[in-house]
C-alpha cells in the first residue's frame, strides 16, 4: 500500500492513499517514543496558562502512554482530523495501528477523528480553541469529541476484525512453536 504526504486543504500537510485502501486493512503504524502522559505534558506544557493545543505529534496508546511523533515518528504524524473518518487508530500491544474504517479511494486523504477529550467541561470557549477545518457534512467544528459518546458500528466492526486477525496470528504462532 503506497501513501503520500502532500499539502492538504484542512491543515499543512496530509497523508493521501496513491492506491485504493481495502476497508479493514492496516494502513499505517502511529510510531514514535512511547513516554508517559506526564512526561507529554512536560515536554509540551500549557504556554503562559493557555489552553490553545500547541502542534504536537502526541497520540495517546492506552491510559498509562503516548506516542510522541516528535521523535522518531513518521508520515502518520500528518494524517489530519476529520469528522468523517476513513481510519481508526486501534492499539495492538504497544502499538497503535491506524485502520480503514472503509474502502478508501486512491486519491483520498486520510483522516481519523482525533476524538479529544479534556478532564474539564466541553465549554463553547474550549471547543473554539482546538477548530475543526475537515469541511466533512457532519463537521461539529471542534477537534473535540463529546465526552461517553459511543464508538461507531464502523468503528466496533474495525477493531473485532483486527482482534479477529490477531488470534488468527497468535494461534498460527502458537501452531508452529509447538511442531
Amino acid at each position: 500500500m503506497r501513501l503520500m504526504r502532500r499539502p492538504s486543504p484542512r491543515h499543512g500537510q496530509g497523508v493521501y492513499a496513491e492506491t485504493t485502501i481495502a476497508q479493514h486493512a492496516l494502513v499505517i503504524e502511529y510510531t514514535g517514543e512511547l513516554i508517559s502522559h506526564q512526561e507529554a505534558e512536560e515536554r509540551y506544557p500549557t504556554v503562559d496558562g493557555r489552553e490553545d493545543p500547541e502542534h504536537t505529534f502526541v497520540l495517546q496508546l492506552d491510559d498509562a502512554l503516548v506516542i510522541d511523533a516528535n521523535e522518531g515518528g513518521n508520515d502518520a504524524r500528518f494524517i489530519n482530523h476529520s469528522c468523517a473518518p476513513n481510519l481508526e487508530p486501534i492499539a495492538i500491544g504497544d502499538h497503535l495501528w491506524l485502520v480503514a474504517l472503509r474502502d478508501i479511494a486512491a486519491g483520498e486523504e486520510l483522516g481519523y477523528d482525533y476524538a479529544i477529550q479534556l478532564d474539564e467541561p466541553h465549554t463553547v470557549a474550549r471547543k473554539r480553541r482546538f477548530p475543526c477545518a475537515c469541511g466533512a457534512p457532519n463537521c461539529r467544528g471542534t477537534l473535540l469529541r463529546a465526552k461517553r459518546t459511543p464508538l461507531s458500528a464502523e468503528v466496533r466492526a474495525a477493531r473485532h476484525v483486527v482482534a479477529r486477525r490477531l488470534r488468527a496470528m497468535i494461534a498460527a504462532e502458537i501452531n508452529e512453536q509447538s511442531l
